[in-house]
């Protein structure tokens, strides 16, 4: 199913600010909440699609690689799911909570109590993936073998031993935070802080797993498929939701951040999503004409070299480049035109140059459309 637009789902405009953009989030969250729509599938579904576009266009690197790449520059993209399909509806609370401010209580964090508690959050991760010109070109799955926290199998992630439990917090009573009430000069003040005993998750471990001593997350290996979309550029960054390292005692999972690196073609050049091949020709070819190869990302292409080809002169394979990302079209390969002049010539040589060095055919004398056309050439492989 296409994705819509995540400007679009808060119904602002592409230049919206941070302010505006929290506000407009704000404005769909309360409007979706599932304590206003309870048993409502249709209105969870929208609460999570808000969720998802603000976590995006809040963020100013997301929202950076989201406005030039699309949703192909996100999670989805990369073969790690979305924010909603990474991520519960706690997770939601927990991340944006304070952004409902008290308007709801219930089960799904707008109440002090659970608004207060915290939930561990693992780090994100960042990996480098090196990609051919051929498989930026037809987009490809990658399998890498990432070294992260994951949960731990002796207690399911829990921390608590087989047979232990979670007893609450005696110092915050399960809330997750204490206030405290000094007297000064002004009055008494009220000050909240996290509780000191548990952390802030409101219950302490009654036995410890000694596999992993009470934190729930081991040191392992994880292979993790990741599929990489056609046109991808040096740089782009891919973002795989829930695929970091994992969260505490049953937190929520990072996000495993891949980074884009392209080798280099020894042919081809990139430009944008066309692809660049400066031809080397002899002087009789670019005179007389001829029929040669050229490497395009599938294989060969023979192209007609016209006779009395100048140098600089660009001849354009129409769809031999790379894919846009967003696939809006696909570039071209332009083969630069070199004339060879050789260095060193025998006698024979020689005397027939010299013979054709007076000609007024081998004069120059470009038109002036041609010096204009020259000077681009110069300009655009400078």
């Amino acid at each position: 199913m296409t994705k819509r637009d995540y400007y679009e789902i808060l119904e602002v405009d592409r230049n919206a600010g941070e302010a505006e953009i929290k506000k407009a989030y704000r404005k769909m969250a309360l409007k979706y909440h599932p304590d206003k729509n309870p048993n409502d599938k249709a209105a969870e579904e929208k609460f999570k699609e808000a969720a998802e576009a603000y976590e995006v266009l809040s963020n100013p690197e997301k929202k950076a690689r989201y406005d030039r790449y699309g949703h192909a520059g996100m999670g989805g993209a990369a073969g790690g799911g979305g924010f909603s399909g990474g991520m519960s509806m706690d997770d939601i609370f927990s991340q944006f909570g304070d952004i409902f401010g008290g308007a709801f209580g219930g089960a799904f964090g707008g109440g002090s109590s659970s608004r207060g508690r915290r939930v561990n959050k693992g780090s994100n991760l960042r990996v480098k993936v090196k990609l051919s010109l051929q498989e930026i070109a037809t987009g490809v799955e990658k399998k890498i073998k990432v070294s992260k926290y994951v949960s731990c199998k002796s207690c399911s992630g829990t921390g608590a031993e087989s047979g232990g439990s979670y007893s609450t917090c005696s110092t915050c009573h399960g809330t997750g935070h204490v206030t405290r009430v000094t007297s000064t000069f002004l009055g008494q003040m009220q000050t909240t802080s996290t509780c000191p005993t548990c952390g802030g998750e409101g219950r302490v471990i009654t036995k410890k797993c000694t596999h992993c001593q009470g934190n729930g997350i081991v040191r392992d290996e994880e292979v993790i498929p990741i599929n990489i979309p056609a046109g991808v550029a040096e740089g782009m960054q891919l973002s795989l939701s829930g695929k970091g390292n994992a969260g505490a005692r049953g937190g929520v999972p990072g996000d495993l951040i891949v980074l884009i690196e392209e080798k280099k073609h020894p042919e081809l050049e990139r430009d944008g999503n066309n692809l660049i091949h400066n031809l080397f020709i002899s002087v009789p070819d670019a005179a007389l004409g001829a029929q040669v190869e050229v490497p395009t990302i599938d294989g060969k292409a023979r192209v007609k070299i016209a006779p009395g080809t100048q140098p600089g002169k660009i001849l354009r394979l129409k769809g031999k480049g790379l894919p846009s990302v967003n696939s809006y079209g696909t570039g071209d390969l332009l083969v630069n035109i070199n004339v060879w002049i050789p260095k060193e010539l025998n006698k024979e040589e020689k005397q027939q140059l010299e013979k054709m060095q007076h000609s007024p055919n081998f004069t120059p004398n470009p038109t002036a459309s041609e010096k204009r056309f020259f000077d681009r050439m110069r300009e655009y492989f400078s």
